[in-house]
């Protein structure tokens, strides 16, 4: 990771004089997707984009999205030269992918405002003595509470009568782990409320390991929706077209979205846990038009600011009620009985090693 960050210095050197290069249309917004041609994925990058349009079109300012050519740190900074060559102030990044990028970037370009959605820059020495996450005055990153989401997911899908679970995420990064122990102990809190026996609930859990839709994790998919599993919560950007795929082609099976409401991209969707990123974007390009910038920081939006929830608008739920839903939202909002803050995020231990009685999670 030390080598990486070496050559990306190296390559901000060489194309440092992007910036200088002839004058072009004015762009006050720029978004960086997090690959070519994803700014209908459906979740990261939909959704900022859909946050800074909103804002855009209510202000008369201009905004655009550029594509790197590839996931690669070299190519994310490519994409960010372009953009500051056309004089963007405002750049939304989303995604863990951008952590190791804006940790240089923003020092490099003080006067242009970073919006980090669910990640912190940082210098990606994890394995050495000298890591460092820093947040300079003109970045701000936006954290939500994913395990609020995925525990609202959880305790919805057992209240709703499912007891054979699967979350299948992409890669182990926080956001995607606390998804999942979110998804576990609600599941755990529902069963409890349900009164119903230790171990009544299961729960198959596992990571691709990538977050494109891949023929290996469309097969693993059906493999679980074939040994019984009801429903999985798919937690991986577009890896979850692979679990749709093999949710429609078996009958009876069904699929939780995330991050996005993802109803209209297969019927088997039944609910999406959300982070509110296009809400949380426009905000925060507000902010900075208002001279309110909340840069230097890390903020992390939970269900009592409405930064994280579960869709029940297009929710396909067989029995858990708008009702039910704003009773358990209640519940978190406020930290009733300490229920949100007992949430674990514990990425060092194994999800087979939580301490909840009435769910057995397989590894």
């Amino acid at each position: 990771m030390k080598k990486t960050l070496v050559l990306l210095t190296a390559v901000i050197m060489a194309v440092g004089g992007l910036s200088s290069c002839a004058k072009k249309d004015k762009v006050d917004i720029g978004l960086i997707l997090t690959e070519k041609s994803m700014i209908n994925d459906g979740t990261y990058n939909q959704s900022a984009y859909e946050g800074i349009q909103r804002y855009a079109q209510n202000n008369d300012v201009t905004y655009k999205y550029y594509q790197p050519e590839t996931m690669s740190e070299e190519y994310y900074l490519k994409a960010v030269e372009t953009a500051v060559s056309e004089g963007v102030s405002v750049l939304v990044m989303p995604g863990y992918n951008f952590s190791t990028v804006v940790f240089i970037l923003q020092d490099r370009y003080p006067q242009v405002h970073f919006i980090m959605i669910d990640a912190v820059p940082h210098n990606g020495r994890f394995d050495s003595d000298d890591f460092e996450e820093k947040i300079a005055p003109n970045t701000y990153s936006v954290l939500f509470a994913d395990e609020q989401a995925g525990f609202l997911a959880g305790y919805a899908i057992v209240k709703d009568g499912f007891r054979s679970l699967g979350f299948l995420g992409g890669r182990a990064v926080p956001a995607v782990v606390a998804y999942g122990y979110g998804f576990i102990q609600g599941a755990d809190f529902a069963a409890r409320e349900l009164g119903l026996a230790p171990g009544e609930v299961t729960i198959k859990y596992d990571y691709t390991g990538d977050f494109v839709p891949t023929v290996e994790a469309q097969s693993k998919a059906a493999s679980w929706y074939n040994d019984g599993v009801e429903v999985i919560f798919a937690c991986g950007g577009r890896m979850g077209f692979s679990v749709i795929q093999a949710a429609q082609s078996i009958e009876g099976k069904w699929v939780i979205g995330v991050d996005a409401d993802q109803s209209g991209d297969s019927p088997t969707i039944i609910t999406s846990a959300l982070k509110m990123i296009s809400h949380s974007v426009n905000l925060a390009i507000e902010s900075f038009y208002q001279g309110d910038f909340p840069g230097g920081q890390s903020r992390f939006l939970g269900t009592d600011v409405g930064g994280s929830g579960l869709e029940m608008k297009n929710a396909r739920f067989r029995s858990f009620s708008p009702a039910d839903y704003e009773k358990i939202l209640n519940k978190l909002a406020t930290n009733e009985n300490g229920i949100a803050t007992s949430i674990i995020k514990d990425m060092g231990v194994r999800p087979s090693e939580l301490p909840y009685e009435y769910v057995i999670v397989e590894n």
